[in-house]
């Protein structure tokens, strides 16, 4: 399962609600497009956690995050779009969000947490015993921020999906 986030305007995003289809090839497109140039976070329409997605989660609900950017706010649409239907953010939500990673770090998100606490709760990749737990996740969670920044002042929603 990979986290995945695509910016996309208040047009793309009406016409995606009434036409989801559309939005998978919007999806397809940006994403191609993207493999060629590899913009970095804060110029990217395309965002993957990867496998990060269900640590980012666990880490941001411990946070009291006020939005959820992992599995989205509303239903984008009911259809599978891999591992359940795609939600969305509005562009509101967009810039809460924003707002609230801006000042986080990933160093704060895992202070004083205890990597049995993530085997407990069953967070994947269950290797919470290695010699640097958390590094791995620090890779995956550290674009969010500049990427939900520039969407927020791009006026941007967003379209959140597992893979």
């Amino acid at each position: 399962m990979i986290g995945e986030y695509l910016r996309v305007t208040d047009a793309e995003l009406a016409r995606a609600i009434k036409e989801p289809e559309w939005a998978l090839d919007l999806i397809d497109e940006v994403v191609d497009a993207q493999e060629e140039a590899a913009p970095p976070p804060g110029r990217a329409r395309h965002l993957t956690t990867y496998q990060a997605w269900h640590l980012i989660a666990f880490l941001l609900h411990r946070a009291d995050f006020p939005v959820d950017v992992v599995y989205g706010e509303r239903d984008l649409t009911e259809e599978d779009w891999g591992y359940g239907p795609a939600k969305y953010l509005d562009a509101a939500q967009v810039a809460t969000a924003a707002a609230a990673l801006a000042p986080l770090t990933y160093d704060a998100l895992v202070e004083g947490l205890d990597p049995a606490e993530l085997t407990a709760a069953e967070i994947y990749p269950m290797t919470w015993d290695d010699p640097d737990p958390f590094a791995w996740g620090r890779t995956w969670f550290e674009p969010l921020p500049p990427f939900f920044a520039a969407a927020a002042a791009a006026g941007d929603s967003m379209l959140v999906w597992l893979a």
